[in-house]
């Protein structure tokens, strides 16, 4: 997924190209060429990978899903190992992209979580084809100070103490319910620039049981949730992964709704700049979208024994620990855990309870019509 990273980008290239030089100019040479997320794998680890294997390892950086599926439809350019996302993994594997999987070359995959691989599986059926890398989530972030002093000044222009109910704050009803919504009037209030987790969310929050929805179409589902989300849109800035942890950290906004990597991410800025905003990140109780980002081969691709080394090599519990102290992302080997860094390891929105994992779903996997749908609606009410 393109959410903004902070730049680390001379330390990361002289990590590969101490990698790509690593490896002697005499005999033959093992190569595996990797596309994923920029700042996304420790360059520490690129480099050990290469000490253990004698692979060289040659990593290409995408910046959307956009770029990724055109960089891999162009044939120009050749790659072993992809790191995916979720959706674009789903419609890849319907395409024929990628080489299934074989769990005897990878036999690290037992460290995998189940509950994260589970979720993967509305995606990958039967996780043949990918095993997760990466996993994050999508909810709402608080500048707690504001959101307090915000809700003092409400209260202190209504005649009565009694006001009307607090918002609740670990639930979606704080940004759909008109009553909640309406006490943030003197304080802006962002969503994150995206149909696809947006309207999940809607429609989670509408039909929680999901019974309720039994025998409506999927139109008439969708256009529910769409008419609901319309009427927090007119009074929200919609954020991007560029200028939303900017937003919370400078007090731009006071509650926003986004993915947990860009609020932990303002939380650091507004730390590093001293500037007093506390910002607090909650997963709301109706449930809230997990993405997952996913390691596959390519079909046809040149170096498959040495995609399944590196894919291998990843899922080894210390190593997926390292490149979540790198990225501050939950790895999907839970495994790794004790080796996490413990300010990591213990941050509820990084590494949420077992109970609140089991809240967690993934957007309704999105066939063609279904996908004109959902952005027909998205530009009905944006």
């Amino acid at each position: 997924m393109a959410i903004s990273r902070q730049i680390r980008s001379a330390a990361v290239w002289l990590a590969w190209i101490a990698a790509f030089c690593s490896f002697p100019a005499s005999g033959q040479e093992r190569i595996v060429n990797v596309l994923g997320w920029n700042d996304y794998i420790d360059p520490g680890v690129i480099l050990d990978f290469t000490d253990e294997t004698g692979i060289k390892v040659t990593y290409d950086s995408y910046d959307s899903d956009a770029s990724l599926e055109k960089r891999l439809r162009s044939g120009t350019e050749t790659f072993d190992v992809v790191i995916v996302s979720a959706p674009t993994l789903s419609k890849d594997i319907a395409k024929g992209a990628y080489l299934k999987l074989d769990e005897n070359n990878l036999p690290n995959k037992k460290y995998l979580w189940p509950e994260i691989m589970d979720l993967l599986s509305n995606y990958d059926i039967g996780n043949r084809f990918a095993v997760n890398y990466m996993w994050f989530t999508v909810g709402i972030s608080y500048n707690v100070e504001k959101i307090r002093s915000t809700l003092e000044a409400v209260a202190g222009h209504r005649a009565s103490a009694r006001a009307d109910a607090s918002p609740p704050f670990d639930s979606w009803a704080v940004l759909f319910k008109p009553e909640y919504l309406r006490k943030f009037s003197n304080c802006s209030i962002g969503v994150v620039d995206s149909p696809e987790y947006l309207l999940a969310i809607a429609r989670r929050y509408l039909w929680s049981d999901w019974k309720s929805a039994v025998g409506l179409s999927h139109d008439t589902d969708l256009k529910r949730a769409a008419d609901m989300l319309s009427v927090v849109l007119r009074d929200v800035k919609k954020l991007t992964g560029s200028n939303y942890a900017a937003a919370l950290s400078n007090g731009e906004v006071c509650m926003a709704v986004g993915y947990s990597l860009d609020s932990l991410r303002a939380r650091d800025q507004a730390r590093e700049a001293n500037n007093g905003v506390d910002i607090a990140y909650v997963l709301p109780r109706e449930g809230a979208p997990v993405l997952m980002d996913n390691l596959a081969i390519l079909k046809g691709a040149p170096h498959v024994a040495e995609a399944y080394q590196f894919i291998n090599f990843l899922l080894r519990p210390d190593i997926a620990a390292r490149n979540t102290n790198f990225t501050h992302a939950a790895n999907g080997v839970s495994a790794s855990t004790p080796f996490v860094d413990k300010t990591i390891a213990g941050n509820k929105s990084v590494y949420p309870d077992a109970a609140v994992v089991e809240r967690l779903f993934v957007p309704e996997k999105t066939y063609a019509p279904m996908q004109d749908a959902l952005l027909r609606e998205w530009a009905r009410i944006k």
